[in-house]
Parts: C-alpha cells; structure tokens; sequence
C-alpha cells in the first residue's frame, strides 16, 4: 500500500464547489485518496466528478466535518499552508521540506494538508493546530488559487513517495547505445567531410575534432542517431564527387558508393 494512503487533505471552509472539483482532481493525478471538507459550501457530488472527470473513487471517500478539530483528530501531524509568511511563532517550511516531514510521520499514522478558504486563508487559530506552515515559493505577485496550492503540495508527496507512476513510454524501436567502435567510425567520417570542405583550411583540426567528441559524448546519442549525423557526413562527401564530376565533364551517379573510405 503507498504512504500516500496516508495523507488527508483537508478544505477548512471551502466557498467554491469549483474549487472543490479542482482540488479532487489534483489529488486524483498525485495518488492522494481522502478530502475531508470543514464547513464546505453546498455542493453538488455529480458536479463535481463534472470538473474532474474519473474521480469517482475519491468523491465517494469524501468526508464531512463541523469542526476543524473534529477533521484533524486522528491526524499524527498537520502542515497547514499559508499564503504569505506569518509572525514568527509558526514554524515555517517550503513545500519540498513538508513533503519530507509529512512522508516519515505517515509511517506512524495520518497526517494532514490543511488548507483555508479562498478568500482569507487560515485564520490564527486554525494555524495553531498546525505542527507547521508552508508557503509556497513564488514571485512578489502570490495568487495561486486553492486547487493550485493543493496540487503543489501533492506534487512533492508524489515524487517523493516514489509514486511517479505515469512513465513516459520508450521509443517504440529504441535503438542501442553505440560503440566505442561505433563512435570512432562515425568521427572518422565527421572528419572526412570537414576536410573534404576545406573547414581545417584556417582551424586545427585536432582541437576541432576533440570539441565535436566533447559534443557528442554531452549528447549522448544512440546509435540510430549517431548512424543519421553519419549519413549527412557521407552525403557531403557523396555531393563533393558528384559536383567534381560535373567539373570534371562527367556525373557521378547517385548511387555510387562512398568514394572517401565507404560507409
């Protein structure tokens, strides 16, 4: 079971059933389960799977209280977060710190996101149950809405469960990393091409040479990739025969094989 199971987020006198919807589907993308809603504005339940579409699971689990102590009676820790820095008293943290603090006390038992209304935030008391507050890091203009402050607090908890499920898929025909061989066939026609264009006329090659390395180790390309910037080398070398041809009175054929050493 994941240690996410053990976080409640709780909405402290939410005022919009939007907001409600946004939060469910925020906590429904990062693999949090339990809302706990303190005095909320009425709302509709259907709506709010309307806002956030297959969240089913999450509605059916929410939970209603008439005190703020009621909804964090079970709660082993609580991070109440706030929109700006408050008097000293609170200890104060940032939303990666939380997750951390938050993580390691749910090994014991529930703990919780506290959030207040929209409009006002957490009032002084409210924060007093609070084992810390959080304020999220953002630019002078501070105007993240409920839904957005929740998910930022859900995104730390993810990654930091381990619970990043939602893997980007591999390349459907991943190629393998190349060769030392690989990779030295490949400069070795990166450096045809460039003399067969006179780039060595007024650098060292040897210095260049050992920068397009560079380059290409920081690139890390596999060996479909390295094959392609390959193949435009060749082609230069290819294009070069075919206008010296053509110089010379005659064309070289499209097809003709890599005159500079083959491929």
């Amino acid at each position: 079971m994941s240690v996410l199971r053990r976080v409640v987020v709780v909405l402290h006198e939410p005022q919009n059933p939007i907001n409600i919807g946004s939060v469910v589907r925020a906590m429904k993308n990062m693999g949090l389960d339990h809302l706990r809603l303190v005095n909320p504005v009425a709302y509709d339940p259907s709506r709010i799977e309307a806002v956030a579409h297959g969240t089913r699971d999450v509605v059916e689990r929410i939970r209603h209280f008439s005190t703020l102590d009621e909804a964090l009676a079970d709660c082993i820790r609580v991070h109440a977060y706030a929109g700006k820095p408050r008097a000293s008293r609170w200890r104060r943290l940032e939303p990666r710190e939380s997750a951390t603090e938050l993580l390691a006390g749910a090994a014991d038992g529930p703990v919780a996101l506290l959030f207040g209304p929209e409009d006002h935030g957490l009032e002084n008391d409210a924060l007093d149950r609070a084992h810390a507050t959080v304020t999220i890091p953002t630019t002078p203009h501070a105007s993240l809405n409920l839904a957005q402050a929740v998910l930022v607090a859900a995104y730390e908890l993810h990654l930091q469960a381990g619970d990043a499920t939602r893997r980007l898929p591999p390349p459907r025909h991943g190629a393998p990393a190349p060769s030392q061989e690989h990779n030295e066939r490949a400069f070795e026609t990166f450096s045809r091409a460039l003399e067969a264009i006179d780039f060595f006329k007024t650098r060292n090659s040897e210095l260049v040479m050992r920068t397009v390395r560079s380059l290409a180790f920081r690139a890390a390309p596999d060996a479909r990739e390295l094959d392609l910037a390959r193949a435009m080398a060749i082609e230069v070398l290819r294009t070069i025969d075919r206008v010296q041809g053509v110089y010379r009175g005659g064309y070289g054929k499209p097809g003709a094989s890599d005159t500079h050493g083959g491929e």
